[in-house]
């Protein structure tokens, strides 16, 4: 069987490593000049490890991601701190790592934290998401918890991560967030680069091709059978495909899909993320939080700030401190339009909110990353407008972070629905 896969993000590499030990013959077709899609690094000469482009991490319940690795023999070289996360509330911030430190939080009275904590448990351990998809996570989460509880922790959350959309947004997806998330986060040695790079040695020592810098132009099926895939460069005849793409560029190489399964790719929303990364000279958060949620209510103009190394020692990055600055919002955002210097006349302002003793002059080095596609938004009832994984056109599959609802994105669901959808590939091939 031959086998396309357009994409060579985490689920694409994972989809040609269970392909081709199969006995298919797979080539992977990638636009950029490196691996590793969505979850990709970049490196400088003074550092050992690669820094994310987007800031990532897994979590000690990544079952599908940490079986791989076991599989491939790499789980050594998997690394779990437990990193401090933290929240800003009138002024201060606050640690938020765990179950009982939400329940503790001052920003809630007593009695509001008891019945938090009920609900904490209750969609930890009891519900189930089906029925929740019913329910915007707005509406819920306000009757539940308790409208004090709500605006201190989770409307900051939503409108931070969904924009104006956040009203939209469904229960489920919120359910998810309590039910899988751990407070330790794990990362690879090396830097997530590392990983990428080490599994697409390992799927080209199996035997895939690998075609970097080479765009798909489109996706059509043969009145004779298979497909024809044409990119930069040429074509190739496939029995069958596997994108992994965002949905719109789906729609883009094969328009030729029946209009029914086109409108629902058309129809997914998803916001775009904006992250400036800094290496700095000196540390900016001195009580070591990794993550601080920022809410824009006050004042910060970014949902996120994340000090790189008070998660993994800045002795792997040349004794920087490396800093993102990160925020999802719609594409047509201005800030996908202003200039990396622009957008730091709007963040570097902010730092002092974090410590006092911040001056630009901190700043060493400075990049700006920019992607359209990042956070699919799920509305009521999401799971019966998404498209299925198997397309209309035989041999076309369609696997994205779009689909692994209602999780949230993220590479242990990239892997989980790169390998579900191999398996059917195999079976129907």
């Amino acid at each position: 069987m031959k086998v396309g896969i357009v994409g060579a993000g985490v689920g694409g590499l994972t989809a040609a490593y269970d392909l081709v030990r199969a006995g298919a013959e797979v080539t992977i077709f990638e636009s950029a000049d490196h691996v590793g899609g969505l979850s990709a690094g970049f490196k400088i000469p003074r550092w050992d490890w690669s820094v994310e482009q987007y800031y990532h991490h897994w979590f000690a319940s990544d079952s599908h991601l940490l079986g791989l690795i076991e599989e491939l023999g790499w789980s050594q070289r998997v690394l779990f701190p437990r990193p401090i996360t933290a929240v800003y509330y009138d002024g201060q911030f606050y640690a938020l790592d765990s179950a009982l430190a939400v329940v503790r939080f001052p920003g809630i009275p007593f009695h509001d934290r008891v019945r938090l904590g009920i609900v904490i448990a209750y969609l930890r351990y009891i519900a189930h998401w089906q029925p929740l998809e019913g329910f915007t996570a707005d509406s819920w989460m306000r009757r539940w918890v308790g409208e004090r509880a709500y605006k201190a922790l989770w409307e900051p959350l939503l409108v931070g991560k969904f924009g104006t959309h956040f009203r939209d947004v469904n229960m489920a997806w919120m359910w998810a967030r309590f039910k899988a998330r751990t407070p330790r986060l794990g990362t690879f040695e090396g830097g997530f680069q590392a990983f990428m790079d080490d599994l697409a040695d390992h799927v080209r020592a199996e035997g895939v091709e690998i075609r970097m810098r080479t765009p798909m132009r489109r996706i059509e099926p043969r009145s004779e059978g298979g497909l024809r895939l044409t990119f930069d460069g040429g074509e190739m005849i496939v029995d069958q495909c596997l994108a992994t793409t965002s949905p719109g560029q789906l729609a883009k190489l094969a328009s030729n899909l029946p209009s029914e399964y086109l409108d629902r790719l058309i129809a997914m929303k998803s916001m775009g993320a904006v992250v400036i990364v800094m290496a700095l000279k000196h540390q900016l958060s001195e009580g070591g939080v990794y993550w601080h949620n920022l809410p824009k209510d006050a004042g910060f103009p970014f949902l996120s700030l994340v000090e790189h190394t008070n998660f993994i020692s800045r002795e792997f990055f040349g004794d920087d401190y490396i800093v993102y600055c990160g925020d999802y919002l719609d594409p047509d955002h201005e800030y996908f339009s202003l200039s990396k210097e622009e957008l730091l006349e709007r963040f570097l302002p902010t730092l002092p909110r974090i410590n006092p003793r911040f001056n630009p002059d901190w700043v060493r080095d400075t990049w700006l990353f920019r992607t359209a596609y990042a956070q699919p938004v799920p509305p009521v009832n999401h799971s019966k407008a998404i498209p299925d994984i198997k397309t209309p056109i035989p041999g076309l599959w369609f696997a994205s972070m779009s689909q692994v609802y209602p999780w949230d994105r993220g590479t242990n669901y990239a892997v989980e629905i790169a390998r579900r959808t191999a398996r059917q590939m195999l079976l129907e091939g």
